[in-house]
């Protein structure tokens, strides 16, 4: 009789253990189950999340360009020779650095020359002029936007400068600072960009005022600081972002004249976001004034003055517009070789 009591009871224990134990596993199980449901909610979250992340940064990209500005273009003289040498490959001063400069959504350089087989050498000690298969070149590197105020666009008369105009439109490509008449030589240059309409308006203080271009006769925009910003100021009003682009200080300098950012400051003060300068073969410094930028020498881009280590460096200045505003602004350093390619220097 004890013998079955003890049975019965331990019998009732081990049910009893049983069933805790049933339920402790299910206990945990069901904790468990909780927890990777918690975690496959989160790394659904986390995906959705990254998901709209990169949905909202492509929408920025869309909304956005990237302009791309060089310093001096000069395929006349050394470079010339160059490519003559390359198979009279006039892509060959562009094709190191054509990889950098191509995925910009808008390139603008300064054309050091007239592009013509026309006009007359008017007498300029150091007179370039390039032969009209070098907008191949142009074109391979991406150039949309050329200007044409400098101190050597006039080297061969108002016959190669109209001769310039032409070539370069007909390629696809526009012109700013002057052109076959007064009104094409000062108007603004106008590009509808991703991210903001842009004004371009381009000038030179190193010629004299008789080769500016005046009713039919072909040269350069006017000179003259006042009209200036009352271009600036008209400019705006049709142009989120008004840029000047400015041929001006002195040779070899690696810092801008007081003359310089009296001026600068000036364009800026009067509405322009942006004022870039070449002429100087060196690169010169980058000042954030007010609520613009000023980069007051990129230095020389495809050069042949291979005589110091300065003029060999210059930079590219990246500008991101979105938002109808400039939005980021950086300088990209390139080298100029033996050959008078010019090549992003990787940082």
């Amino acid at each position: 009789m004890r013998e079955r009591v003890t049975s019965i009871l331990l019998g009732i224990v081990l049910a009893g253990l049983a069933v805790s134990y049933g339920g402790l596993f299910y206990s945990v199980r069901a904790v468990r189950i909780a927890r990777d449901t918690q975690r496959a909610s989160e790394l659904q979250e986390a995906r959705v999340l990254a998901q709209y992340n990169a949905a909202i940064a492509k929408q920025e990209r869309e909304a956005s360009s990237t302009i791309l500005f060089t310093g001096d273009v000069m395929l006349s003289r050394g470079v010339k020779s160059a490519i003559v040498r390359h198979n009279n490959d006039a892509t060959f001063p562009f094709s190191l650095i054509a990889s950098s400069t191509r995925p910009s959504d808008i390139l603008i350089g300064n054309l050091e020359g007239p592009i013509s087989d026309h006009g007359e050498d008017w007498g300029n000690p150091i007179s370039f002029r390039a032969n009209p298969n070098v907008v191949d070149g142009l074109l391979s590197a991406g150039f949309d936007v050329l200007s044409l105020a400098n101190n050597h666009i006039m080297d061969w008369g108002r016959t190669a400068l109209a001769d310039t105009a032409a070539i370069l439109e007909s390629a696809g490509m526009s012109i700013v600072g002057a052109g076959r008449n007064e009104a094409e030589a000062n108007e603004p240059l106008v590009i509808n960009a991703k991210g903001g309409r842009v004004a371009i308006l381009s000038y030179t203080n190193l010629l004299p005022k008789s080769f500016e271009a005046k009713g039919d006769m072909p040269g350069t925009s006017h000179f003259d600081l006042a009209g200036i910003a009352d271009a600036i100021r008209a400019a705006k009003g049709g142009a989120d972002i008004v840029v000047v682009l400015m041929h001006w200080g002195e040779e070899y300098r690696a810092h801008s004249t007081a003359a310089q950012r009296e001026m600068g400051h000036a364009l800026i003060d009067a509405g322009a976001s942006l004022v870039v300068g070449t002429h100087p073969h060196v690169a010169e410094e980058v000042e954030q004034y007010n609520n613009g930028w000023i980069a007051y020498s990129l230095g020389n881009f495809v050069f042949d003055q291979n005589f110091s280590e300065a003029t060999n460096k210059g930079e590219m200045l990246e500008v991101r517009i979105a938002h109808n505003a400039i939005d980021s602004v950086r300088t990209r350093p390139i080298f100029i070789n033996g050959n008078f390619q010019p090549d992003e220097v990787r940082l």
